[in-house]
């Protein structure tokens, strides 16, 4: 591709070559194709080098090797794109329509960030994420912001850093927070759905619920110290007012019109 791309699509893949053919094929059949396409492989088993290979004039960039983890894959990813901005969809992840990117890479100019809403996969059934148009800290503190659903301007990972690769699974959550709220950088939100989100990742499992705010807390405490306090009574108020939503006189109340819901 002369010049540089505007965007680079990066796609990470572990044994995982139905995930992996079905994101390839979402890639390939987009009616906007000046992109830079890269995948990084973590030296599958299960056939997804030779799925690879068998489309190489169609990826620019390819490695099967092993690697510590997803996010030094992603990492690697990084490294290796030439595109202004960045995304990265995930062996298993889609992009929404085949006119998706054609739709939305005229919207991608200045800002360092810029987030679109997504649908995630469940059980056949799709789950449509709408972010607010402005994002709060608390936005963050309490949810993310789908990787799959962002595009990154690659100069913000020199700033922000790359992923923390000693965080097994909120890594992205962390360079989003500290990249909005700590470096302050530019942001703007898309109202379109861009990605299609495959809920069977490492982050959507039950059992590493207490493994996800370990790894939050630590980088609050380590990078937001400071609004520790406000964040614990935040942490109260909300448990408060879920309690109350449970409450059947103030249920109760609501219904009898003595009470706004809320």
């Amino acid at each position: 591709m002369p010049g540089r791309p505007l965007i680079s699509i990066i796609t990470v893949n572990l044994n995982d070559v139905k995930g992996l053919e079905r994101t390839l094929k979402s890639v390939f059949e987009q009616t906007w194709q000046e992109f830079e396409f890269i995948v990084i492989d973590g030296a599958s088993s299960d056939g997804s080098k030779k799925l690879i290979e068998s489309h190489n004039e169609k990826i620019d960039r390819w490695v099967s090797e092993p690697d510590s983890g997803i996010y030094n894959a992603m990492n690697k990813g990084i490294e290796m794109s030439t595109g202004r901005y960045l995304l990265f969809l995930n062996s298993g992840d889609l992009l929404n329509t085949n006119d998706i990117l054609e739709e939305s890479y005229g919207h991608l100019a200045h800002e360092e960030i810029i987030y679109f809403n997504v649908l995630v996969e469940e059980k056949d059934q799709l789950k449509l994420i709408e972010y607010p148009q402005q994002l709060r800290f608390s936005d963050l503190l309490y949810g993310t912001l789908c990787h799959q659903s962002v595009f990154i301007r690659k100069e913000l990972f020199h700033k922000a850093g790359k992923y923390d690769e000693t965080l097994k699974i909120v890594s992205d959550w962390k360079f989003l927070i500290i990249s909005l709220f700590k470096e302050n950088c530019t942001c703007k939100k898309v109202d379109l759905q861009l990605s299609i989100v495959n809920s069977e990742g490492i982050s959507a499992l039950s059992e590493n619920e207490s493994l996800i705010l370990a790894e939050r807390e630590k980088v609050i405490q380590d990078h937001f110290k400071a609004f520790l306090k406000e964040v614990e009574e935040l942490n109260d108020l909300k448990f408060l007012v879920e309690n109350l939503k449970k409450s059947r006189k103030i249920n109760l109340l609501v219904r009898l019109g003595l009470l706004k819901k809320f």
